[in-house]
């Protein structure tokens, strides 16, 4: 949670800025601390470079919790969730990263710790999840699953 708080703060954003605000601050602070900005051997050149790199990963962050991004991608989590096992999971400090059978990955965000011991110690955490974390939490796709050729 701790990073969605300090990326939503690089941007000045909320939970409700959509894409279209959220590209627009991108740019601006792309623009604002782009490396090529500053000449060799200037001290801010060294800083610019590590800001930026913090502004694209906060920004491609951002965008993959984003409610249109959710929205758009719905049905697919919806039928990974439902019809997949789930082979492996990790979790550490409010964020469960669980693996699905087909190779998804995805986090769940704010997870209590009560609920994660509850998911751990089930006999069935697919039922458990479905219930109490799949459709409850801030989640993100981190993988996708891998396409199988024919």
């Amino acid at each position: 949670m701790k990073r969605i708080v300090d990326y939503r703060k690089l941007f000045n954003a909320d939970q409700d800025t959509d894409l279209a605000q959220l590209k627009l601050m991108y740019r601006k602070l792309v623009k604002e601390w782009h490396p090529d900005k500053f000449q060799d051997g200037d001290a801010l050149k060294e800083e610019a470079e590590i800001k930026s790199k913090v502004i694209i990963d906060a920004y491609h962050f951002l965008v993959s919790i984003a409610p249109e991004t959710r929205d758009a991608h719905l049905e697919e989590y919806t039928q990974i969730v439902s019809s997949n096992m789930i082979t492996d999971f990790h979790y550490k400090g409010q964020l469960l990263k669980v693996t699905f059978h087909n190779g998804s990955v995805y986090e769940y965000f704010g997870v209590k710790p009560s609920v994660y011991t509850k998911f751990k110690n089930t006999p069935t955490p697919e039922r458990f999840a479905r219930r109490h974390v799949f459709h409850s939490h801030l989640f993100r796709n981190v993988t996708k699953a891998v396409e199988e050729t024919v």
